[in-house]
């Protein structure tokens, strides 16, 4: 009997305040306030490029009376792919089905979705790079002209059956875009990666938020928050309630930024958005490897951290802010990043005790 590859996990960091990726407290924030999420593409805020174009595919394939190509988000976690999926099948009066790449096992698991699927509507995949082979190659000749070809029995007694499939839209969602395999990529005819927000729009966000929640925020402070948030709507949602916890304690009705800020700085969160593990990762370069360049292994095993770790969580925002840079000899430490970590170090001289610890 024939193996069924499936690609193997990564282990990633989740237990962090600053985390990209979804927790249970981010599933508890939505579901105590769903509205938490855009509906439509004029309430989503950032990602102007992405979503205007988007708005055209859109608005094409619904004066056409035509499917919506198949669409691939890509980017970093926390930014809004699942959000803009949604704001898609919103948009275009369609239901959508969701997802997740690592519970479509079998090819079987996968004819079981497709033919659930009503016409014009869409299928969310997130992780979608997680799909074992075999479950790949299935979804070919249904992206392609929505058929599904099933290999039922073994050996001799082997037959093909096809069935017919309603027409729908595929959107996958993926923080690994190199992880796709070219064919499967072929097929998305909307390839658009989201990228890290600024602070104008995460100021925005935070003080929606706060509407949404009831929590009371000046400008200052919404900016504070925002600026510390890596560029990441998620961990804007997540500093907002931590800092209005604290605000609660302290008997304050409104978050300022002085607040906003002392907050900030005892959950070990500088005011460049970095925490403590960010912080070890620029000093160790700096320090053991005299700036770089690393190789990835090698910071890896100095960390104690696991590779993927550092490629997926950690490195993606070091490289946005300029403090990291990759190349192909490793990693090196930008001016930038050794002015960062020296103004840290000199702020520390100053306190009790360590923003690093």
């Amino acid at each position: 009997m024939e193996k069924n590859t499936v690609k193997p996990e990564r282990r990633v960091t989740v237990d962090r305040v600053v985390a990209g990726v979804k927790v249970e407290e981010d599933q508890h924030l939505e579901t105590q306030r769903p509205e938490i999420r855009p509906l439509s593409f004029d309430d989503y805020t950032g990602q102007t490029n992405v979503k205007e174009n988007l708005k055209v595919y859109v608005n094409s394939a619904k004066k056409r009376v035509a499917q919506l190509d198949h669409v691939i988000l890509h980017g970093p976690p926390g930014l809004g792919k699942t959000t803009m999926a949604r704001i898609i099948g919103a948009e275009l009066n369609a239901l959508v089905f969701e997802t997740r790449g690592p519970s479509i096992e079998r090819p079987g698991d996968l004819a079981g979705i497709l033919n659930q699927l009503t016409p014009g509507s869409i299928l969310f995949i997130d992780e979608v790079h997680r799909l074992s082979i075999k479950v790949e190659e299935v979804l070919y000749s249904a992206m392609e002209d929505f058929h599904l070809d099933i290999i039922v029995g073994q050996g001799p007694a082997a037959r093909a059956i096809r069935t017919s499939i309603a027409p729908f839209t595929l959107v996958g969602a993926t923080t690994r875009l190199s992880l796709l395999s070219k064919p499967l990529l072929d097929r998305f005819g909307i390839q658009e990666r989201l990228e890290f927000y600024d602070d104008d729009a995460l100021t925005t966000i935070v003080k929606r938020a706060a509407d949404i929640f009831g929590i009371s925020i000046s400008e200052g402070g919404a900016r504070e928050i925002a600026t510390r948030s890596r560029g990441t709507p998620r961990v804007a949602n997540r500093l907002l309630k931590r800092v209005w916890d604290f605000t609660i304690g302290a008997g304050q009705s409104t978050v300022d930024k002085e607040h906003a800020d002392r907050v900030l700085l005892r959950q070990g969160i500088d005011r460049m958005g970095l925490d403590r593990i960010d912080r070890e990762i620029l000093r160790v370069v700096s320090e053991q490897y005299d700036g770089g360049p690393v190789g990835i292994e090698a910071l890896a095993a100095t960390l104690n951290e696991d590779r993927a770790t550092l490629e997926e969580v950690y490195e993606p925002y070091l490289v946005f802010k300029g403090f990291l840079n990759r190349g192909p000899r490793g990693r090196v430490l930008t001016a930038s990043g050794q002015a960062h970590i020296d103004a840290v170090l000199q702020r520390d001289k100053k306190r009790d005790g360590s923003i690093f610890s």
